[in-house]
């Protein structure tokens, strides 16, 4: 079979298991449901992998191929097929989404069996991540925006899963809405691309851009600009950040799909797809570049004053992702995909170990609330500290050569880019600090009621339901967790996911090691070989002197966040009380919410009460229903002559001459 024949079934498996569970909830055990699921992402993995083989058996020059079904409009000349596109970038991309998501679909096989949308859950799991390979194999500009968009729709399905939470509904719309906008940015790009090269098709763009644009040319540049708007909506940079966090309402294993492996990465992947466009418009890669890195930043200082276990590990992919946009901006396009791929394995990791305490604590999600898990659920604390060890990039783990790529690349680039490799170290310390001070927080120390309870009996703690987000009841009948609460301790399916992420969190970053191998640059390359940014590459020896910076980087801040939370557990209290104006400002998320509160959200709300009682009123009322009863009365004047009296209408008849013959007198004379 082709790499294309591989690459449909990928696209086919997860839309037959959620149309399968979707249609046959009233029949299938909850069980059975589960296993559909998770079996059609396992599938589509394979599948990725047959591609995968395809594209390997073939010389570097000719893995690429497009693939069409049918043509789905043809019209004034304009031809958009349903087609794909399979290179590596393609397959890499998919094998990611199906790896990982195969691992959470098992996750949440044990993690939400008690919950009573356990169908409906799976369902649009499935869906969640076909939608993200339609929109990585989409050979076209307009196959793209209906996997965009199908990501985005997803999203709000799985975010306000318990839909009985005000918090939960609030979110998911909040998402939506952001999204959405993105989505008008990537519509208008598309509409830009199609009016000045004639096609929506990757491969014919790509071709002809070098040749009708000029570099900087604004019109190159504002579809870039435009590209980016939703990309950074999608990926949850700045400023379309802030629906990131609040999505943490959803089910843990939505948190841990959405982070690691779908929707976030998104935005990465088109700017790597478009990256033929980006080098045309170097101003709009490097207003990319500049934004990725002050959401590298700025995620990193709130993720220092975050007390909710889930947000405070938002806040931390958001940086991530800041800096993987940061390197596909910039040019180091593999180093970017290789830290996406290594950031999707401790990223899920550490979101299954925070679901497993937090089930652990009823959910509860409070870190102040949590201490002493490290003896009370001892594999959940060691694949979070594995998970943790990769993200603060601790010397030797995947997250340590990925991370460390994108500065060395920055560093050879040289000028001014080297502010990146700078500013970059500044948030791998931000990062090493709050990734243990979660760690050192939650594991040690005397075991909270909930630990102590596990550890006494072997129970996991229940309490009366509530929303911890806002104090609310729940029902846990519909629309809210169910009764039960799952821990990975207890549960074989969601220890074989922690394991085997735990394994790849620490040994996955072996395949690129500087002078001895470049498996993912080498796969990688013939995407990119167009672009002169690619021919760049750093010297093996400056990669190595990057590498024990950042280990001396990652050995700082896990020493600071274990003197401040081990050693001087008093200090951070002291530090909040001292500095309490920066605090405040950091547990507020800088006010963010609050900005976009008062420049747009409450202006469009004026504008629409304006449109309601003004427009609405006085010019839709007035003028539309005032001509209906304008109509309505002269309808009634007319019913009123035609009464069926022959008489009556010959009179209207000779009154009608006789003015007819009056006004041309008048007119003669």
């Amino acid at each position: 079979m082709s790499a294309t024949g591989w690459a449909w079934l990928v696209l086919l498996l997860p839309l037959l298991g959620s149309i399968a569970i979707g249609l046959g909830f009233k029949v299938l055990p909850a069980k059975l449901a589960g296993i559909i699921g998770t079996v059609a992402i396992g599938l589509a993995f394979l599948c990725g992998i047959g591609a995968l083989l395809c594209l390997l058996g073939e010389g570097a020059d000719a893995r690429h191929h497009a693939s069409s079904l049918w043509e789905y409009a043809s019209v004034a000349g304009l031809h958009i097929k349903l087609g794909i596109y399979v290179d590596p970038l393609s397959t890499f991309m998919v094998l990611v989404v199906t790896g990982v998501s195969t691992l959470i679909h098992l996750y949440s096989y044990g993690y939400m069996q008690s919950d009573e949308g356990y169908h409906r859950f799976f369902s649009y799991l499935n869906f969640f991540v076909f939608s993200m390979l339609l929109l990585v194999l989409a050979g076209n500009f307009v196959l793209l925006i209906v996997g965009w968009a199908f990501v985005g729709f997803a999203s709000y399905a799985l975010v306000s899963f318990w839909y009985r939470r005000t918090t939960a509904t609030r979110a998911g719309m909040k998402a939506f809405v952001i999204n959405v906008v993105g989505d008008i940015g990537l519509t208008l790009a598309a509409f830009l691309i199609f009016r000045e090269l004639g096609t929506f098709e990757y491969t014919e763009v790509f071709a002809k851009a070098p040749q009708v644009f000029h570099t900087n040319e604004w019109t190159v540049t504002a579809i870039c600009l435009l590209l980016l708007v939703g990309a950074f909506a999608k990926s949850a940079q700045l400023p379309f950040h802030t629906w990131l966090p609040d999505a943490m309402e959803g089910p843990t294993p939505v948190s841990s799909l959405i982070h690691a492996a779908t929707m976030v990465t998104a935005g990465v992947y088109l700017i790597a797809r478009t990256h033929s466009l980006f080098v045309l418009a170097p101003t709009a890669a490097d207003i990319s570049a500049f934004v990725g890195l002050a959401t590298l930043l700025v995620a990193g200082t709130i993720a220092l004053a975050m007390t909710d276990l889930k947000r405070a590990i938002a806040y931390s992919t958001m940086s991530q992702i800041g800096y993987m946009i940061m390197g596909v901006s910039i040019g180091a396009y593999s180093a970017g995909m290789f830290h996406l791929m290594t950031h999707a394995f401790f990223k899920a990791l550490l979101f299954m170990a925070a679901g497993s305490i937090i089930a652990a604590m009823a959910n509860n999600q409070n870190i102040d609330n949590m201490r002493g898990f490290g003896r009370a659920m001892r594999f959940t604390s060691i694949t979070m500290v594995c998970g943790g060890l990769a993200l603060a990039a601790f010397p030797g783990t995947s997250g340590f050569f990925s991370k460390d790529e994108i500065l060395a690349y920055a560093t050879a680039r040289g000028g001014m880019y080297e502010i990146f490799t700078v500013l970059g170290y500044v948030g791998a310390l931000l990062t090493a600090i709050y990734t243990f001070r979660l760690i050192f927080r939650v594991l040690p120390g005397k075991p909270c009621a909930e630990a102590q309870e596990l550890i006494d009996s072997g129970h996991v703690h229940h309490a009366h339901p509530f929303n911890p987000g806002s104090g609310e009841e729940e029902d846990t009948d519909v629309g809210f967790p169910g009764a039960d609460h799952h821990i990975a301790e207890q549960s074989l399916t969601m220890r074989i996911a922690m394991g085997v992420l735990a394994f790849l969190a620490l040994f996955a970053g072996l395949v690129q090691i500087p002078g001895v191998d470049d498996t993912i640059t080498n796969f990688l390359d013939p995407v990119f070989a167009d672009s002169p940014l690619a021919a760049i590459h750093p010297s093996t020896s400056a990669s190595w002197v990057g590498l024990a910076i950042g280990a001396a980087i990652s050995l700082a801040g896990t020493g600071i966040a274990y003197l401040l939370y081990i050693v001087k557990p008093d200090m951070p209290g002291l530090l909040e009380r001292r500095l309490k104006p920066i605090h405040t400002f950091l547990a507020n998320k800088w006010y963010f919410d609050e900005l976009i509160d008062i420049l747009v959200v409450r202006p469009a709300l004026a504008v629409g009460r304006f449109a309601n009682n003004v427009f609405e009123r006085l010019v839709v009322d007035g003028l539309v229903t005032g001509t209906e009863e304008t109509v309505r009365g002269g309808g009634g004047i007319v019913r009123a002559v035609q009464n069926g009296l022959v008489r009556s209408y010959a009179l209207l008849l000779i009154a009608g001459v006789a003015g007819l013959t009056l006004y041309f007198l008048i007119v003669q004379s």
